[in-house]
């Protein structure tokens, strides 16, 4: 929500104050998030047709984005370094899942074995070596456009035996995935953990994810509201002056609000059902807890179930 005209002059001051060792970065106004796709692909769920080849003309990575997260490569399972926040967050990503999947009442109910995920920027892999590692999953294809991260991702990998035959990391964005050749052939979870908020063109990027999820699967993700609180608490608070996140790795102007998913998926695209949002909010020497109605301020998880009817 924009600031009053009063808070405004207050917000300059407080990041023109020498408070801080380091200059805390400030806006003056709030931005509205481009969450729109291009002509070509603005229509309904994709069809086959459409996305099963690559698309040289549009890549979802960013080069800056690549090289940030690449200078964390090294300390990426250090639960103590730069990626600790995202170790405490783990368990409630599975916990998220799971709600999303008991919540469907279908006759007969889906299967809850035997499950197949695909975890879109995988990272080092601490989501996806701990899906591998689930007795309900069949197997788990991790993709990460960046090369060095993933080297990081197979080494640590390689310490569990157990992960060889069920985990598979994938050097490729997700416009040079091959998509399944039949909707049955997709995924039952497609994760998109902290990721959305690092691409240019949500709308588009989603496009070309859905299709990889099968009917009455779950396309899950986790991502930040765009408010002056998230601003006041990822940008400066946790980058600028407590510094548990490495400075430089959110772009407010890129976070997405809870509604403007549903309004992609339930108003602009067709095959979406049954949305389930959950807010969290990181509380020091505690982690991470649910707290609701807090998707409207800051984190928060957003899940989409593909209904059988989607083309």
């Amino acid at each position: 929500m924009p600031p009053s005209p009063r808070a405004v002059p207050l917000l300059r001051r407080f990041c023109n104050s020498s408070g801080s060792a380091r200059p805390v970065r400030c806006v003056s106004t709030l931005p509205s998030r481009n969450f729109s796709a291009t002509t070509a692909s603005a229509s309904a769920s994709p069809s086959p047709s459409n996305s099963t080849s690559p698309d040289s003309a549009y890549t979802s990575v960013s080069p800056d984005e690549v090289s940030h997260f690449n200078a964390l490569a090294s300390s990426w399972w250090d639960p103590q370094g730069p990626s600790r926040i995202l170790h405490l967050m783990n368990p409630l990503r599975h916990d998220f899942i799971r709600s999303c999947r008991s919540s469907v009442l279908d006759d007969p109910s889906p299967p809850s074995t035997g499950l197949k995920y695909l975890d879109i920027g995988c990272g080092g892999g601490i989501f996806a070596e701990s899906a591998a590692r689930l007795p309900t999953t069949a197997s788990v294809t991790a993709i990460d456009p960046s090369s060095e991260v993933l080297s990081v991702a197979k080494t640590h990998a390689k310490r569990d035996p157990a992960l060889r035959s069920k985990l598979n990391y994938i050097n490729t964005s997700i416009e040079q995935l091959p998509v399944p050749s039949t909707p049955q052939e997709g995924y039952d979870v497609v994760s998109i953990f902290e990721v959305i908020e690092h691409v240019s063109n949500p709308a588009q990027f989603l496009d070309r994810c859905t299709p990889f999820v099968k009917p009455g699967g779950w396309l899950v993700l986790s991502t930040i509201a765009r408010t002056w609180m998230s601003w006041l608490t990822t940008n400066v608070v946790a980058e600028d002056l407590l510094r548990i996140v490495p400075r430089g790795t959110h772009d407010w102007r890129k976070y997405i609000n809870e509604e403007e998913l549903r309004t992609h998926f339930l108003q602009k695209r067709t095959g979406w059902a049954e949305p389930r949002c959950m807010g969290v909010i990181y509380v020091p020497g505690l982690g991470w807890k649910e707290v609701k109605g807090s998707e409207k301020v800051g984190n928060y998880f957003f899940g989409v179930r593909r209904i059988t009817e989607s083309a």
